[in-house]
């Protein structure tokens, strides 16, 4: 297949939050063009992404997956699902069996004296890393495991079960999987290579974290007490954000295979999963201290691109950070990219075959209204783009 790309560049700025802390508790930072800037994990939007997907229905259950060291309940309860004989213990054990049988390693927990009390159940088995398997993977080894749960040991002492387990878990990929892949370090032949690259956000501008002192006043308290019943500290930024990412569109294909239902076009899920993507990579928000700051912003213009050249990241653009002296960032981003992007797409770009779409929201932005088709609405973009890759599979440039 033809290789293509989707570049979603979004400008998006928080009031004061702490979206992504690190070890100490503060927001994260990075250093570009020799200043201090805040900075947002691409592992903390990838997992909002994927939150997303779920909490705003954007994909059907069935096309999604689990990331869990718990591997071996999750199979096990499918298993008492399909034959409720099998419960319990023989459950987990058959679960066991069959992960094992698909390459991946499990080990039980020591719990400390290495005693189980009276009462208390033995440990389940778990991976020891995080294990991402779709739906559709884990329902396929539970009705494997059912169909060996006889004698479990020796069912997969044969070859040809052992191959089964592992073609189940490399085929029918969920969504999730196909567009963030998965690395399975003890059986490497069912890793997927992602599809999704993102960048870690950061600021257009210099950014010095900012610590903010609170005391909480104990309810109960009497007039005599006038004490605070706790004080702390909160470290916080607010920032401008550059977010980009990009997705393969081709590798997406390939790691979706011939699609998760039966008898659709094979540019269907890919229109689907590249229709979620956009959603849920403009609107999803890291939930890092929401409760304190509530940042529940949405980007102030995105930029959409589909390309058949290599992903081309508009960062540079903010190499040299926006002073922001005349107040607010957001109005000279827009003027950077307007001026930026034309330069590079002249320079390493391909007119003949890339499309962009804008959507914006107010007069900051407006020097962005020639640089793509204006899309009205979110819902709007996100059609336009999965028609239009859902044409290029089936007619490529």
């Amino acid at each position: 297949m033809t290789r293509f790309y989707l570049d979603v560049h979004a400008l998006q700025t928080f009031p004061p939050s702490n979206i992504n802390r690190d070890d100490t508790g503060a927001p994260k930072t990075a250093v570009y063009g020799g200043v201090p800037r805040a900075r947002v994990s691409s592992q903390a939007w990838k997992k909002a992404v994927r939150d997303y997907f779920r909490e705003e229905n954007l994909l059907d259950a069935s096309e999604l997956g689990v990331r869990t060291k718990r591997i071996v309940e999750s199979v096990a309860e499918r298993i008492a699902a399909l034959a409720p004989a099998i419960a319990g213990v023989e459950a987990l054990q058959a679960a066991d069996e069959t992960l094992k049988a698909t390459g991946l390693k499990t080990e039980v927990r020591k719990r400390k004296g290495d005693t189980t009390k009276a009462g208390e159940s033995e440990p389940v088995p778990e991976a020891k890393y995080l294990v991402f398997l779709s739906a559709r993977q884990l329902d396929g080894l539970a009705r494997l495991a059912v169909e060996g749960a006889g004698d479990i040991k020796t069912f997969f002492k044969h070859k040809q079960n052992r191959d089964r387990a592992r073609e189940i878990a490399d085929t029918h990929h969920s969504v999730d999987i196909a567009l963030f892949g998965r690395m399975v370090a003890d059986a490497a032949d069912i890793n997927v290579d992602a599809a999704v690259q993102v960048a870690h956000a950061i600021s257009v501008h210099r950014v010095e974290n900012e610590s903010d002192y609170y005391t909480a006043v104990d309810d109960r308290n009497t007039e005599e007490e006038t004490g605070a019943g706790m004080i702390g500290t909160v470290d916080f930024n607010s920032a401008t954000f550059y977010r980009y990412a990009a997705v393969g569109v081709h590798q997406l294909a390939e790691n979706l295979g011939q699609g998760l239902r039966d008898g659709e076009p094979a540019s269907s899920p890919v229109r689907r999963a590249v229709e979620a993507f956009v959603h849920g990579f403009v609107a999803s928000l890291p939930t890092g201290k929401i409760n304190t700051f509530g940042h529940h912003t949405f980007p102030d213009a995105v930029i959409v691109k589909l390309r058949t050249t290599r992903p081309i990241s508009f960062v540079a653009a903010f190499e040299d950070p926006i002073r922001g002296d005349q107040g607010g960032h957001v109005h000279e981003a827009c003027d950077r990219l307007a001026e930026f992007v034309p330069e590079i797409e002249r320079a390493y770009g391909d007119d003949g075959t890339t499309l962009t779409w804008v959507l914006r929201v107010g007069a900051n932005t407006n020097r962005l209204a020639d640089t793509g088709e204006e899309a009205g609405t979110l819902v709007d973009l996100v059609a336009a783009v999965g028609k239009a890759v859902a044409e290029r599979l089936e007619k490529p440039a």
